[in-house]
């Protein structure tokens, strides 16, 4: 019998699948109610319905950690639990919330407005007006997706405006320019999006007039530009707006300009970061930046006064050096200074930096561990609103989170704990590093028994990609379903992350990616010689760019895994940039339609590279139909072709979620323990 492995990397448009990329036709949906019903009746069973519910009930739980942002001096909260699936939007004062049962005042009950709309809302992202934050605007989303519908709201009388600011279902943002003007960059109306679906104008919308009717006062300038940004900037009066014009995911052309638009494009390297309070700015290179006679090196942080930028000095302060496993990871304004976080071989320090005319000085934050994964950020949503105070959570794989107040700068209070959700006993953290295949020194953290058995059953991540960090967090889902019940936990920090810089990222990039996977594969290689298991029993998951990692295993290393989880995932690179966001992460990965970059990405593109009779481990892909970032096709056609060429392949497709798990914790809850479950039977970790 002849097996149809379209498509091939002799043909790799030659796409027999493609009727499966049109998301919502009756023979696509036909397809994923069949694939549905198929992984449920073989993994839906009675004990996932038991272990969804226990992990329905752990996110829903009373006393977990609601996390707060301040506007106008008062703590928001979106909440969710069992009883609100959707969410409560609230708001309490700072002394209230240091109670161990705070008072909230409820603003907006999403369940009852999608239930009088008949739609199925999330609320993704707030914008309110300074100082007084009595008018936001209300970005709502359908089943998740980042594309959003604005909806002008009254936090006095917690209604929506009637004749407010409205735009239908569009990816975009706002930021609002005084009570009757909004700053508008949407992907919504004729010529107003990107290839990559994002906005490519900035608009001056004033109250009562057709969205159609607003002022473009910014647009890109390049017709491959990703998109464009606007911010209002109010540590100045009056307040500047900085435009952004994203070249690529990496690169940018920043404006300086007011309400009629852009008037200064800074003279900065289109790769750093940029910052500005007041009369100060930071900027954070990526690469090495020659001015005049001096070279600043790549990942150095400099400082110097804008004004003085602005009339043509160069004269930088050096503000952070990076060291070889040394590296910033974000940099932000509060209270007039400058906080850095960093990560020296791989542990967390928090520098603050306050400018004046004599110089900068420096110190670290006082009293955070130096071992742990730590998170600190700024209480004010808006800086000049705030006084310095700052968030911290700090946690670890073993050790529940805590919220910890930073007042003035000083020592942390503890302001709520999470609960622990699972047993810890007997378990320990370690972290290890394997060589990858170029001899690099790979990173991972190991959560498990104490005491190890040489055949321990395995759960591997990872993530390796855009610069984004991986840090071992306390998971409940994990924590009670797999660590409690005898499992293992790895962590690896694989090349295209941002553990150790630029050089790091820039590793695991474009033909890199490759590399990185190697990365992944030589961990799982070295939990076999440590010991720890064997390779029927290492189960791994990836999602998103983790995707393109969990598809890799499949097809290159298929002897060292016993199953895999691939979620949300890209993993057609031959058509990712026709797809949704796609185009936006050409700098990540290449441009298939260039023969040099189709040259490296077709050896990281699984959906060609797999072929049959191959002894590939049983894979569950599960997407969400209404993640609008990567398109569900990835993971429909991936799955087709593996089917077709008689591999154990699942296929899991909710209609929610966006580009995440769920929009409430019951299908949160579900899309975890199926995959868990699905991983837990082919490594044999006992889950009854």
């Amino acid at each position: 019998m002849s097996i149809d492995d379209r498509p091939t990397l002799a043909a790799p448009d030659d796409d027999p699948y493609l009727w499966l990329e049109d998301i919502e036709s009756e023979r696509a949906l036909a397809f994923v109610a069949a694939q549905n019903r198929r992984t449920l009746a073989a993994y839906g069973d009675a004990g996932f319905e038991r272990d969804r519910d226990l992990l329905a009930a752990i996110f829903d739980r009373p006393d977990n950690i609601p996390m707060v942002s301040r506007r106008g001096g008062l703590l928001y909260n979106q909440w969710k639990d069992a009883v609100h699936p959707r969410g409560l939007w609230r708001r309490t004062t700072l002394a209230e919330f240091r109670k161990a049962e705070p008072q909230w005042e409820l603003l907006l009950d999403i369940d009852r407005l999608a239930a009088d709309e008949g739609e199925d809302w999330a609320l993704n992202w707030v914008s309110s007006l300074p100082p007084a934050h009595e008018r936001a605007i209300l970005a709502l989303s359908r089943g998740g997706s980042d594309a959003v519908v604005l909806r002008e709201f009254d936090l006095a009388t917690k209604r929506f405006v009637a004749d407010g600011f409205t735009l239908a279902e569009a990816k975009g943002s706002v930021d609002w320019l005084d009570q009757d003007t909004l700053l508008l960059s949407s992907a919504f109306g004729e010529g107003m999006a990107t290839s990559s679906g994002y906005a490519r104008t900035v608009r001056l919308w004033r109250r009562g007039e057709p969205v159609e009717a607003a002022k473009v006062i910014f647009a890109a300038g390049n017709s491959q530009s990703v998109w464009v940004r606007a911010g209002i900037d109010r540590s100045v009066t009056p307040a500047r707006v900085w435009f952004s014009e994203g070249l690529d995911f990496f690169n940018h052309h920043l404006w300086l300009g007011d309400a009629s638009g852009a008037r200064i494009r800074l003279d900065l390297p289109t790769d750093c970061w940029m910052t500005a309070d007041a009369d100060w700015m930071a900027v954070k290179l990526r690469q090495p930046w020659s001015v005049g006679k001096t070279t600043h090196a790549a990942d150095l942080v400099l400082g110097i006064p804008l004004s003085e930028f602005l009339a043509g000095s160069r004269a930088f302060v050096r503000l952070f050096e990076p060291g070889p496993r040394r590296a910033l990871q974000g940099l932000y304004w509060a209270g007039g200074r400058l906080v850095l976080s960093i990560l020296d071989e791989l542990k967390p320090q928090f520098e603050v930096l306050t400018p004046s005319a004599e110089g900068w000085r420096s110190r670290l934050l006082p009293g955070l561990p130096a071992i742990a994964t730590v998170n600190v950020w700024r209480l004010d949503i808006e800086e000049t609103e705030g006084d310095g105070d700052l968030l911290a959570n700090v946690q670890d794989p073993l050790t529940p989170p805590t919220l910890q107040l930073i007042e003035a700068f000083g020592a942390p209070a503890m302001l709520k704990q999470a609960p622990r959700t699972f047993t810890a006993e007997g378990y320990v953290v370690t972290r290890h590093e394997a060589i990858s295949v170029d001899g690099a020194r790979i990173p991972y953290t190991q959560t498990g028994p104490a005491e190890p058995t040489g055949d321990a059953p395995v759960y591997m991540s990872a993530y390796g990609g855009f610069g984004h960090t991986i840090r071992p967090a306390y998971n409940a889902a994990l924590g009670k379903l797999w660590l409690e019940r005898g499992g293992t936990i790895v962590e690896a920090n694989i090349r295209g992350g941002g553990e150790f810089g630029t050089a790091w990222h820039d590793a695991g990039r474009y033909a890199g990616k490759r590399l990185a996977h190697d990365d992944f594969a030589a961990v799982a290689a070295d939990l076999v010689r440590r010991g720890v298991t064997v390779p029927k029993r290492i189960a791994a998951q990836g999602g998103s760019n983790g995707g393109i990692l969990i598809t890799n295993m499949l097809v290159r290393y298929p002897e060292r895994f016993g199953a895999l989880f691939c979620t949300i995932p890209l993993i057609d690179m031959r058509r990712y940039t026709k797809l949704l966001a796609g185009a936006s992460w050409i700098a990540e990965y290449g441009d298939p339609d260039k023969d040099e970059d189709w040259g490296w990405l077709q050896t990281y593109s699984a959906y060609h590279t797999a072929r049959p009779g191959q002894p590939y481990p049983p894979i569950l892909i599960a997407t969400t139909r209404r993640d609008d970032r990567v398109h569900p096709g990835h993971a429909r056609k991936m799955t087709a072709k593996l089917q077709a060429m008689g591999y154990d392949s699942y296929f899991y497709e909710p209609a929610a979620g966006g580009h995440g798990y769920g929009t409430d914790n019951r299908e949160r809850a579900s899309f975890i323990t199926l995959g868990t479950r699905f991983l837990a039977r082919h490594v044999g970790l006992e889950m009854e």
